[in-house]
């Protein structure tokens, strides 16, 4: 559970790139496998050089979404617009655009570092006095210089993840796609990748990019949470932690497995959860609960303190049995 602010960086959209024209411009989108609906009448508005999140759990229309955005899948319905092109109409002139990182690596093991770099620079037709120059750069920028004749299957999952991103830019796109990229690598490899995204988008690449680590939604500019194909939530960190339906308190005191049991039965809960030594509650606002009207239901056992909203607590508030049970009842307990 998160307990520290969100980074300075993800607070506000810089004022250029909220006052910059969209990048992506969607109204409807929706995709059908058959009878399952993986994506349901989404919008997505997001300005030029913003970093933007879709955060969800597996199955939520992440992926999909992505994939229509960038033209790889077409779409049921909606109205697609992505760097002012129309999709899937012009989805060939988008892929000389953007920049795409999957989650799996999907580089070749038996090519060197360098040999990998210069596939993809053939692939974007760069020309071959800019490509030397390029790739020179772009190993400087990720520490590679001196793993440029290594084979990538041998390289460390951050390597890999370097690899990628600099693969996926080589040709400078306007637009940058990344689906979990940085599922395979450790804490401190993932918050170096995040620097260099933030170099990219001060450079004015705008960044889609999807994860179910909730210390990375927060340092996007914006984001939004996404629950079986529907958006719930769109907004700041800082915004939607404003909005939730929901206080949050933390207790402590004895027995808290029991004490959870019973909270869980209580219809004014949303959640309940251990965080150590403290059960972290939602409690619904409409039922107007205050930090003294809990404390009077739970007795002097327990220490109750209130807390500021994480964005797990928002993502709790806006997925799963939370919201569906938030959605089917009015929750009005005068």
């Amino acid at each position: 559970m998160l307990r520290n602010n969100p980074t300075a960086a993800s607070e506000q959209l810089p004022a250029e790139v909220a006052n910059s024209a969209l990048a992506i411009d969607v109204k409807g989108m929706s995709r059908r496998f058959g009878d399952y609906l993986a994506v349901n009448l989404l919008d997505l508005q997001i300005p030029t050089g913003c970093i933007y999140g879709f955060l969800g759990p597996n199955g939520c229309g992440k992926s999909t979404s992505i994939r229509m955005l960038t033209g790889l899948l077409t779409p049921s319905s909606g109205v697609i617009k992505v760097l002012g092109l129309e999709l899937p109409r012009q989805a060939d002139q988008l892929r000389q655009r953007i920049g795409y990182m999957t989650q799996k690596f999907s580089l070749y093991d038996n090519l060197t570092v360098r040999e990998n770099l210069e596939f993809v620079a053939g692939i974007y037709q760069i020309r071959r006095a800019v490509r030397t120059q390029r790739i020179g750069e772009l190993l400087d920028l990720y520490q590679l210089a001196d793993k440029q004749q290594v084979r990538a299957g041998s390289l460390s999952g951050g390597q890999k993840q370097r690899l990628a991103l600099a693969a996926a830019t080589i040709h400078k796109p306007a637009l940058l796609f990344l689906d979990e990229p940085t599922s395979a690598v450790d804490p401190e490899n993932r918050r170096e990748f995040w620097e260099r995204l933030f170099d990219l988008s001060d450079a004015g690449t705008t960044i889609l990019v999807s994860t179910h680590y909730m210390d990375e939604a927060e340092r996007c500019h914006r984001l939004a949470i996404l629950e079986r194909g529907e958006k719930r939530a769109d907004g700041s960190p800082t915004e939607l932690m404003a909005q939730m339906a929901a206080d949050v308190f933390e207790v402590s005191g004895p027995e808290l497995r029991r004490l959870r049991r019973q909270l869980l039965l209580w219809p004014q809960i949303m959640s309940a959860a251990q965080i150590g030594q403290r059960l972290r509650l939602l409690v619904y606002k409409s039922a107007g609960w205050d930090l003294g009207q809990l404390q009077h239901r739970l007795g002097a056992d327990y220490q109750i303190e209130s807390v500021r909203p994480s964005l797990e607590d928002v993502f709790v508030a806006n997925t799963g049995a939370a919201y569906a049970e938030s959605v089917s009842h009015s929750r009005d307990f005068s």
